[in-house]
């Protein structure tokens, strides 16, 4: 591998891995600062039991994130010096934009959000939330103007040296692609998380477990994902139009995945052969490109790679550029089927009471984060041979560094990662096992819970074991009182 390649690659794994976490956060702080909110204006313990449970995940994602997005910027000036010395002018300010608008509010209040709880007033709490939410927002903000900035660069002149001055800071912040690409990001990190709080929620529903905790949190995530998804499509597809087939047709090209000008199709599955344009196998749905494209007449053909751009050189690297696109693409459709079936359930007033959606829920879990990651990965990819499109090639702007020490710090960066990430992945499991707490103010005379209950409150005429509603839950304890919980997890008697 080149050096260019070696860069690229620990750039890509930090940043992947850096994602991963924002994927979460984002949401889970919104969906933090909804349900403390609900608490305060409700008393209802069932939604501080929520916030409390949640919190646990938030936080340690919270902490890993910050650690990976600060490798980032080290690697800007270590791996990547040329880029950090030409665009410093214009991508120093944005990261440090960040830090004063983002961190600052994040760090001021992160600590009430995370221990304030039982400590100051609910007010406060409530504040300290909705705060939060608003940095980690900042937070996507500034990464995204300087990103899309390095994907359709505005406002700016260049200097004999090379340097990228900043000529109009409002062409470089709402440069033409930050609007819509903000928005597709932001629906995007707020889908992800509720994919993963349906998932988590539809556990507890199939384990009989905390059944007021995982019908509320099902309930929400669901109708979240039932509103945004729609619109996420929909947004999307403008991306595609405005962004991407008007400033990087060579990318929309390669996500299409036809070399020739010469095909109204849609490819579900190719396997690529850039040195020869072509590919080596396919699978095609005729006339469905055109259909996609809004063309009913089916004679629309999408253009090919080798059109757009006849020198092998200038074209993206198609196979990551079409997988990506497919990863994120396929998971959109998977996630607007399970948000739309939700919604059948629930008008149905089974949403609570089919098991087998549950496993669904359960196993889409990561279908978010994936759809996030293959995102980027198309959005990055696709961008090549182009660090800052149109301007800047990436070949000139690595660091001149022994190729040595970067498989060193590669295969370093590589195994800490790992072991990082089977960390947190090993936290939520036994959080999601340990179940939200029970010993909540209130909670043992609440008459709310009632209802929630409705679903394990059955008699043995009514619902056979192994439906969700069997005889070991028929009288399912109210919070303050764990012997549900045990029963749950040591077995069900019939």
């Amino acid at each position: 591998m080149t050096l260019e390649d070696l860069s690229r690659l620990q750039f890509a794994l930090t940043a992947m891995f850096h994602i991963m976490f924002p994927a979460m956060t984002v949401g889970l702080s919104v969906f933090l600062t909804v349900v403390y909110g609900m608490y305060w204006k409700t008393k209802k313990p069932v939604f501080l039991q929520m916030f409390r449970f949640w919190r646990r995940i938030f936080g340690v994602g919270f902490a890993l994130g910050v650690v990976a997005g600060a490798v980032l910027t080290f690697e800007f000036g270590l791996n990547w010096g040329v880029f950090a010395r030409e665009t410093g002018p214009i991508i120093g300010p944005i990261i440090a934009m960040e830090v004063v608008t983002a961190f600052f509010v994040e760090a001021g209040f992160i600590g009430v959000l995370l221990y304030g709880d039982g400590r100051v007033k609910e007010r406060t709490m409530f504040i300290a939330c909705l705060l939060v939410a608003i940095g980690t927002l900042l937070s996507t903000t500034w990464i995204l103007v300087a990103n899309s900035w390095m994907q359709t660069p505005a406002g700016f002149e260049r200097a004999p040296d090379g340097t990228f001055l900043p000529t109009n800071w409002w062409e470089i912040i709402f440069n033409p692609s930050f609007p819509l690409r903000f928005t597709h990001m932001f629906l995007a990190v707020l889908i992800s998380a509720s994919v993963v709080i349906a998932g988590i929620a539809a556990w507890y529903l199939i384990k009989g477990r905390s059944l007021a905790f995982a019908k509320r949190s099902f309930s929400i995530s669901l109708g979240v994902l039932a509103v945004l998804l729609p619109i996420q499509i929909s947004v999307g597809d403008d991306v595609a139009l405005e962004v991407v087939v008007e400033h990087q047709l060579p990318k929309f090209a390669a996500i299409e995945g036809h070399w020739q000008t010469n095909s109204s199709g849609y490819y579900l599955f190719i396997v690529t052969d850039q040195p020869n344009q072509e590919n080596a196998a396919s699978v095609e749905v005729p006339l469905l490109g055109s259909f996609i494209g809004q063309d009913l007449s089916g004679q629309l053909q999408t253009p090919g790679v080798s059109d757009v751009e006849p020198d092998p050189a200038e074209q993206p690297p198609v196979w990551m550029v079409f997988w990506g696109f497919r990863i994120m693409f396929y998971g959109s459709i998977i996630l607007f089927a399970i948000a739309m079936s939700s919604v059948v359930l629930r008008l149905r007033g089974r949403l609570y009471d089919s098991p087998r959606f549950h496993r669904v829920c359960l196993w889409a879990a990561p279908v978010g984060i994936l759809a996030i990651l293959g995102g980027w990965v198309t959005a990055e990819t696709g961008r090549q041979p182009w660090v800052v499109y149109g301007h800047l090639r990436t070949e000139d702007a690595v660091s001149d560094l022994a190729p040595a020490h970067l498989v060193f710090s590669v295969i370093g960066f590589i195994v800490v990662y790992a072991i990082m990430l089977a960390a947190y992945i090993g936290y939520i499991v036994w959080a999601v096992k340990r179940g939200p707490e029970h010993d909540l103010p209130g909670a043992e005379t609440h008459d709310d819970l009632d209802d929630d209950l409705e679903f394990a409150s059955v008699d043995a005429g009514r619902a056979p074991a192994g439906k969700g509603g069997d005889a070991s839950h028929a009288g399912e304890s109210p919070p303050g009182d764990e012997r549900g919980d045990r029963l749950g997890e040591e077995g069900r008697p019939s």
